[in-house]
């Protein structure tokens, strides 16, 4: 839970710095354009129907004026006519309405699939390390939260305000066609509701952009307890958990308020001031229709166009916000997308010799973790492992022993040195390439929401129910699997909560078993195994390890005699090295270790 306080104190900090780091207008959706532009086609499709529809509408106080002006004439059959040419246009109103929000609906979907499917597919490539920096929840909240803004923008925000441009234009062109003296008043009134807009409309954005902040904050801390609800629980941490989540979620409440706040002072300023500007053209207008310099359809016409032209500038200014708001989210997506890895690839990657042999090489490796720069996790480590040797790691917490798994696998790159397999340096090869070579089972057994059949079957997707079968019972996980309701395809939980921790171990194991890789790496496979499942599990290691290069971290030195060499370590260091026997012969820390294991009775031989 260290990790867990520190997310915290981070959380706690409010998140103005990347707020300031927003610009003042809406020109963080730009970022969007590489997902628009494969769909030209649907946006085409959706631009027509919406000038189509904007047109329309425009040409609806035209009808109207034509009825008011003829409404007293005899001709019923002229009457009738302007009748139905207004609902023609109502019809085709209706069409280009309908199709504009399939088009745009479908492309606000198909963007934001394509957006959160692209960030994920970066994240889960990072290397471990941009893990240190991030928490998963605010991850999730951006894949989620963020792209439902984008999505609800996309899918109807763009196209409204699209629509409202064109309204505000063409209204403001055909009012002043119509009445340029009250065209005159209404301009007078415009630049006293644009500029709030753009005054307030950066204010919203900023805060917009920290509340989303907040909000993911917020899932990133109830992520992180929901994940540990158990440990949580044991240590009767609820209500330190709720009242940090509590904290956290009201302040986002908070920075929510100031938002609506603005937003609604926004809206209060445009709606008035639209308003008063209309009831300013219906007083000037009735004048000039009773002193005979306009005729009634003509002032019913004017007044249906400013209606709109004020309908608009108001749906503009609620748009604003909209788009402040998803200009933000934008910005935290493409952070992510734009995060720069420090494990990549090669420009020009070599290739492994086939077959891989397994012959493993640390060269002067020294590394430190980059959330602890002050700590060396590896010193000076020089080690060569041949193919088919069983080397174990054993030595205090802390010593180096999971680093330089993780380095065999190159979650991290050496500060200085290098780490190469068959001769060839891990950086200089695709990442996804030699890792196909290896095969891990870890100390904490990672158990996903799916079937047993389906958790062993990770190991290798291709493999058959026979060679899943034949892995288990390798691992001495057969007679549990079969015993559960519905056998192998039972749903073992989240995380794997229905297993027992040995249970899981085993169910790991498996996996590896069915990867078949050349180089095994077992990270204390089998520490939460009982003692008979121990032994079945260590001769189908054994077995396992016989073809293949096989490196074994443990504190358990009774699961270590047998391997060729057991290398010590302590502070980062290779302090002996050698066989069992020697090394106690020779005292130091691994004798000290055996001592207290062996003779205290701690472990068994």
């Amino acid at each position: 839970m260290a990790r867990s306080k520190t997310a915290r104190t981070a959380a706690a900090a409010p998140p103005g710095a990347e707020a300031e780091r927003a610009k003042a207008d809406v020109g963080g959706l730009e970022a969007l354009w590489p997902f628009l532009k494969p769909y030209r086609g649907m946006m085409t499709g959706a631009g027509a129907a919406l000038v189509l529809t904007a047109m329309t509408s425009l040409s609806l106080p035209l009808a109207v004026r034509r009825v008011v002006d003829n409404f007293r004439i005899d001709d019923d059959r002229l009457l009738n006519q302007y009748f139905l040419a207004a609902l023609a246009i109502a019809g085709v109103l209706a069409v280009g309405t309908g199709l504009r929000y399939a088009l745009v609906t479908k492309l606000g979907e198909r963007v934001v699939a394509d957006i959160r499917m692209a960030v994920f597919d970066r994240v889960i490539g990072m290397s471990p390390e941009f893990f240190e920096k991030i928490m998963t929840g605010e991850v999730l909240s951006r894949i989620t939260t963020d792209t439902t803004l984008i999505q609800s923008v996309l899918g109807s925000s763009v196209s409204v305000a699209l629509r409202n441009v064109l309204l505000f234009v063409g209204g403001m062109v055909l009012m002043l066609l119509t009445s340029a003296k009250l065209t005159a008043l209404v301009l007078l009134i415009v630049p006293a509701v644009i500029v709030p807009i753009l005054l307030l409309g950066r204010k919203l954005r900023n805060v917009s952009r920290e509340n989303q902040d907040w909000i993911a904050a917020s899932s990133g801390n109830a992520s992180e307890s929901l994940g540990a609800v158990q440990t949580v629980q044991a240590f009767t941490h609820e209500a330190v958990s709720r009242a940090s989540f509590a904290r956290i979620t009201e302040t986002a409440y908070d920075v929510s308020l100031v938002r609506i706040r603005v937003r609604a002072l926004l809206t209060v300023i445009v709606i008035f001031l639209v308003f008063t500007g209309i009831v300013g053209v219906l007083w000037m207008g009735a004048r000039d229709v009773r002193a005979g310099n306009m005729s009634e359809g003509t002032l019913v016409q004017f007044v249906i166009y400013a209606v709109m032209v004020a309908g608009s500038v108001a749906a503009l200014s609620e748009i604003w916000g909209e788009l402040q708001r998803a200009a933000g989210a934008t910005e935290r997506l493409i952070e992510l997308l734009e995060t720069r890895d420090t494990v990549l690839d090669a420009a020009a990657p070599r290739t492994l010799p086939r077959p891989v042999q397994g012959a493993i090489a640390f060269e002067d490796v020294t590394f430190r973790y980059p959330s602890r720069p002050e700590i060396l996790a590896l010193d000076g480590v020089s080690l060569n492992v041949e193919p088919g040797e069983t080397v174990a790691f054993v030595g205090p917490s802390g010593a180096g022993k999971t680093t330089i798994i993780q380095m065999i696998q190159r979650f991290y790159d050496p500060d200085r040195g290098r780490v190469t397999l068959d001769g060839v340096a891990l950086n200089e090869l695709r990442r996804d390439e030699f890792r196909r070579s290896i095969a891990l089972v870890p100390q904490d057994p990672v158990i996903f929401g799916a079937s047993a059949r389906e958790n062993i079957r990770f190991g290798r997707p291709d493999a058959s129910d026979s060679e899943v079968e034949d892995a288990a019972r390798a691992a001495a996980a057969h007679d549990f699997i079969v015993a559960l309701p519905e056998g192998y395809d039972s749903f073992v939980g989240e995380r794997g909560v229905m297993l027992s921790g040995g249970q899981k171990q085993r169910i790991a194991i498996a996996r590896a078993i069915l990867r078949d890789a050349p180089v095994l790496l077992l990270d204390e496979a089998t520490s939460a195994l009982d003692a008979e499942s121990e032994v079945a599990v260590q001769k189908a290691v054994d077995a396992l390890a016989r073809d293949r290069t096989t490196l074994i971290v443990a504190h358990r030195l009774a699961t270590v005699k047998k391997a060729d060499r057991i290398v010590v370590m302590d502070g980062g260091r290779i302090v002996a090295m050698g066989p069992h026997d020697k090394l106690v012969a020779e005292g130091g820390l691994y004798a000290r270790l055996a001592r207290l294991q062996f003779t205290d009775g701690i472990a068994a031989e």
